[in-house]
Formats: structure tokens, sequence, C-alpha cells
């Protein structure tokens, strides 16, 4: 049997956005002087290991590929991002595609990019995970597709009113809970990691509304990207 895991989202879950100037867009942290962690997000990944779930980080990382920013930057930010959360990150996969990069390297249609389950299932073979076991959060449609397609449960982290619902319910992809942060994500992933099925008590699973239900040491080797285009 495999080990359980938690996938995080990194943008909007672990940090916040940045506001970019030069292109006038709230985005992803291009630098690691960007990258502010969200309140209370090294406590809850603590949390998860002393439950005994892997952590591990799955992103659609794309703007080396449209020139935002470099490897080298991205890397910073990354070792930024683990010191931050205490060296409690087991492993991190990113997607560097886009199909409209302008960087040809990285342009391409390829199986990890989120929302396909392609980062999931590789990080399930290469740490001998067992999905079925393991919990996805994100704070984006595509999280709750890919966890989804991947076989695992799924939390939504939405600070706000749900306007994803609509998207969601016209993917007909739902998420099993909807948090606020991640902290929120904590007493979920206990109930689960005890073998109780919390969804017996949530409201999404019986068809409600979705607002009714608020609720060792890791270096990053190099960020080389693996193959995984369709053949």
């Amino acid at each position: 049997m495999g080990k359980r895991a938690i996938f995080l989202d990194r943008d909007g879950v672990i940090n916040s956005y940045a506001y970019n100037s030069d292109f006038g867009t709230v985005d992803s942290p291009s630098t690691p002087d960007e990258f502010q962690l969200l309140l209370g997000v090294p406590e809850a990944i603590r949390a998860f290991r002393s439950l005994g779930f892997v952590v591990v980080v799955v992103s659609n990382q794309p703007g080396i590929a449209k020139g935002k920013f470099s490897l080298e930057l991205l890397q910073a930010t990354t070792d930024k991002m683990v010191d931050a959360c205490w060296g409690n990150i087991e492993a991190i996969y990113y997607c560097l595609h886009h199909p409209n990069a302008v960087l040809a390297k990285y342009r391409a249609d390829c199986a990890c990019r989120k929302p396909k389950p392609g980062l999931l299932l590789q990080a399930a073979k290469d740490l001998d995970l067992d999905l079925g076991e393991s919990v996805m959060i994100g704070d984006g449609l595509t999280d709750i597709m890919a966890g989804r397609s991947a076989g695992a449960r799924t939390i939504l982290v939405n600070p706000r009113k749900c306007y994803l619902c609509d998207a969601l319910a016209a993917k007909n992809v739902m998420p099993d809970f909807i948090v606020a942060n991640l902290a929120e994500a904590v007493p979920i992933v206990e109930l689960i990691g005890s073998r109780h099925d919390p969804r017996l008590s949530n409201p999404l699973a019986e068809g409600g509304e979705f607002d009714s239900f608020v609720a060792s040491n890791f270096r990053t080797q190099p960020l080389q990207q693996p193959d995984m285009r369709p053949e």
C-alpha cells in the first residue's frame, strides 16, 4: 500500500499572488522578493506531516514559457518557499509548458499541465503514493479537475464566495470540500487520515449549495521538466 499525500497548488494556497507592473496583471510571483507566504501555511503543512501525509507541491508555472522570469528566479523562489515552510515539503513538481509559449522549448500541449493529472501521476510513481488515499488542495478549477482525474479527494481553497461554482458545475467537477484557507483544511485531512469519511456530513456530498459549507529537510533539485508530451 502506497503512502498518502497532500498535493498542494502553490499560488493562492501557499503564497499570495503578486502584481506585475510590467505586464499590468496579478500573477505568480516572478522573484523571491515578490513571494509572500499566506498566514498559517507553515503550521498547516507541519500538521499534514504529523498526520502521516507526504506533502507535495504540484503547480503550473508557465512564467518562463511566457518570458516573464528565468529558471534561476523560479529556483530561487522555490528555495524561499521551502525554507518558509520549515523544510516540510517532500517534493515539488512544476509544469513549465504553455500551449502559446513565446519560447519554443516550452510550447506544448503536454500531459502535465493541470487540469490534466500528469503531475500527480508522476509524483505517485516517483514517491509510491496511494492516490485514492490522497488529497488535492487548490484554489482553482484546474486543481479540482486534476485531483478528480487522478482519483484523489479534493479541497477548494476559496476565501470569498464561490465565484468558481458556476464553472465547476459546468464541468461537472465538484470539490469534496471548500475552505477559506489552508489552515481550515487541517481538521478535514485529520478526519480523512483517521479513515472516517467526512463527506458523510458534508452538504456538498448530498447535493447542497456550495456556499453552505465553508469550512526531512528538502532542497529542490534542478527543475528539469519531465517529458510528458503525448506520444
